[in-house]
């Protein structure tokens, strides 16, 4: 396979099936998303399988640097291996299109001018216009996104 190929996915490939992808928000601060069968992802995220799994990856196998900032024995507690090592991590909240909240905030994020450089072109597209940290985010499948107030 060439360097440059890359394998689009589709929405009915992710539909119903755990599904998890990332961003970066306007300070290069990474966040994993677990959208939890939602097809309403950004459609960047959808651009290539080759570089959504090299990011999956690079995280998974960077050293945790922090405990976990859920509460321990809790449902959150098992989603937070992003979170030890840098990235914010985001659920889906069932029954809520394009809905996620906050599951794990790192106490030192992890930013995008730490990863490796062909993976910097594919995350840069998949930049939110919102800061990471708010308890809850709308996120669309064109990319825009709002954090939300409850």
């Amino acid at each position: 396979m060439e360097a440059t190929s890359h394998t689009p996915l589709t929405r009915e490939e992710i539909a119903g099936v755990e599904f998890d992808w990332f961003a970066t928000d306007p300070d290069g601060h990474l966040a994993q998303f677990l959208a939890a069968g939602d097809e309403t992802v950004p459609a960047a995220a959808l651009a290539s399988e080759e570089l959504l799994e090299a990011t999956h990856v690079w995280l998974d196998t960077r050293p945790e640097i922090e405990e976990t900032s859920a509460p321990a024995g809790g449902f959150d507690e098992h989603l937070c291996a992003p979170q030890r090592r840098g990235a914010f991590v985001y659920d889906h909240v069932p029954g809520e299109a394009g809905m996620y909240r906050l599951v794990a905030a790192p106490r030192t994020p992890v930013t995008l001018d730490a990863l490796p450089a062909h993976l910097h072109a594919y995350l840069g597209t998949l930049r939110l216009p919102v800061a990471f940290g708010a308890a809850r985010l709308f996120i669309g499948p064109d990319g825009h996104a709002r954090a939300l107030t409850d």
